[in-house]
């Protein structure tokens, strides 16, 4: 179901159940799964690919060349996978030939109003963006994060998965997984009890995960013998707070500290 006023390249592979709005764009070598649907003046540019049953709503711009002045035309990419919904006037840029050659987005994620997705950007399953938040490059996302509207978040940070990040946040830093993370320049507020409860994570897991956080953030040690210490507490053979050591043991940029507790 392709409207007569919808333009698709020759190369574009669209498979069958798939409708193409009007004046809509299918780039070149674009790959488009059974049963998605591109809604009116959607643009979804060469070396695309989306999966099954996704939503793209119209103004949405994807596979658009990577916002950097290094980019000189080189053949990238944007994977998207299956039951997606991006909604009107997101953007998503390729990736770079000098990161990872492709930005991803997985499967079951919710990418609202006008967020931006920039290049090199690994995204998980069921992520939620709220409004107008702003991925700047090589940015990952686990998978089940939530980040509210407004937020802003630096090139090449890691955000954990579970992690709730508030509304009109700057993140210049990691957040862990399974954590809440607000302000202009990010703080934590202690473990993401409503929603690892809304998942049913078992009561043992939050309570293993709320003594490993006040052990890293709230002890005064130094990370290292923060780490260390949980490490040889018997809450170490959880396997979310194994993750979260990892994940704080990984960090380039480095972590984004716990907020002063009153």
């Amino acid at each position: 179901m392709i409207h007569e006023t919808a333009v698709v390249h020759p190369t574009a592979e669209v498979a069958d159940g798939v409708e193409i709005g009007p004046y809509a764009i299918i780039g070149e070598k674009v790959k488009i799964g059974e049963g998605t649907w591109i809604g009116p003046h959607a643009v979804i540019d060469k070396w695309t690919e989306i999966g099954e049953g996704c939503q793209v709503y119209q103004y949405a711009s994807l596979g658009t060349p990577p916002q950097h002045l290094r980019y000189k035309g080189e053949e990238t990419y944007v994977i998207i996978g299956n039951n997606n919904i991006i909604r009107e006037f997101v953007t998503i840029n390729r990736g770079t030939t000098f990161g990872n050659g492709k930005t991803v987005l997985g499967d079951g994620n919710f990418i609202t109003v006008g967020d931006h997705i920039a290049h090199d950007c690994i995204i998980g399953n069921h992520v939620v963006m709220a409004g107008c938040a702003i991925l700047g490059g090589h940015v990952a996302i686990e998978d089940h994060a939530v980040i509210g509207g407004m937020v802003a978040i630096h090139q090449f940070v890691r955000i954990g998965t579970y992690a709730f990040v508030g509304g009109g946040s700057s993140i210049p830093l990691d957040i862990p997984p399974y954590v809440t993370a607000t302000g202009i320049r990010a703080k934590l507020y202690g473990i993401n009890v409503l929603n690892l409860q809304r998942n049913d994570f078992s009561e043992e897991t939050i309570k293993g995960l709320k003594k490993a956080y006040r052990i890293i953030f709230r002890s005064h040690r130094s990370t290292e013998e923060a780490l260390k210490q949980v490490e040889e507490d018997p809450v170490y053979t959880l396997s979310e707070v194994r993750h979260l050591v990892d994940f704080i043991k990984g960090t380039k940029r480095g972590v984004t500290r716990g907020a002063t507790k009153r």
